[in-house]
């Protein structure tokens, strides 16, 4: 049985015109298939919540917390979410939120041009706050939904410089951050697959690749979420856009860190769409 996914975006740097919601630099995903209720990133704030709300979206009986990485700009909004839950009303007998996904280098301490730039809140306190599963391996969250864990780097174009990007080991060591722990989510729908990001640091198309193996499917009929192209080499862009082209996709739903002017090369290769906060897709 293959089972609908609805998926609504609670944060995005943009929002959708003429839509009483808010943006900030981050993003944030509201996710619903399966009879199960998943929050993806919570963005650089508590926002969320705000834009929830006025989406008639309740985030009390959330199944799952998935988090794309470490950045503070996806999980900014840890400590108000888990404020927010301590006052939940129990449902039955039901834990309020079933698990916390992520890599386990997700909450290591993180810092770029000196600057700490990680997760707002440490593994231990996470631990104490959310039933946290930390893995490198694909994990299935429902039948056709899943965490690809960490991300092979197949593609040379896409291999990222740290820059000055550190990260502190648990060990006391400090090294350059290769963002190891970026990460996704795929829904295998009849069509084929929805791939579902956070920033991409990984590279869309290591990411592509790599969601196409662990669900054993080819076809892909949608991205949505960050493509991390800021500021991309002319020849790497014009790779991801030849890669997304072979695709056939029905839509590329680039936000958050993606700049207008890799959107306009991209509207070259695939059918690009408008996504901002207020977006409601349905698979």
């Amino acid at each position: 049985m293959t089972y609908r996914l609805s998926l609504m975006v609670l944060v995005d740097n943009a929002t959708l015109t003429d839509r009483d919601f808010m943006g900030e630099a981050g993003l944030s995903f509201f996710i619903e298939t399966a009879e199960k209720k998943i929050l993806f990133d919570t963005g650089l704030s508590g926002l969320f919540f705000t834009n929830a709300e006025k989406m008639g979206i309740s985030l009390r009986d959330l199944d799952f917390l998935i988090l794309s990485h470490g950045h503070s700009d996806h999980t900014g909004g840890l400590a108000a979410l888990a404020r927010y839950l301590v006052g939940a009303p129990p449902e039955g007998n039901q834990p309020r939120l079933q698990h916390l996904i992520a890599h386990p280098r997700c909450f290591w301490q993180k810092e770029k041009n000196g600057v700490k730039n990680g997760s707002s809140m440490s593994e231990d306190e996470a631990r104490r706050q959310f039933p946290t599963s930390l893995s490198t391996k694909p994990v299935w969250i429902t039948d056709d939904l899943v965490f690809l864990g960490e991300i092979p780097r197949r593609f040379a174009f896409e291999k990222g410089d740290p820059g000055k990007r550190m990260i502190h080991t648990p060990d006391g060591n400090t090294e350059p951050d290769y963002l190891i722990d970026d990460t996704a989510l795929a829904f295998r729908s009849d069509k084929g697959l929805i791939i579902i990001t956070g920033c991409s640091h990984a590279g869309i198309c290591n990411i592509t690749e790599y969601a196409r193996e662990v669900c054993g499917e080819n076809r892909v009929v949608d991205i949505i979420g960050g493509l991390h192209l800021l500021s991309p080499k002319p020849k790497q862009l014009a790779k991801t856009g030849k890669y997304l082209n072979r695709l056939h996709l029905n839509a590329l739903h680039a936000c958050h860190c993606t700049s207008l002017s890799s959107k306009i090369v991209l509207a070259e290769y695939c059918p690009l769409q408008e996504t901002g906060v207020g977006l409601r897709l349905e698979y």
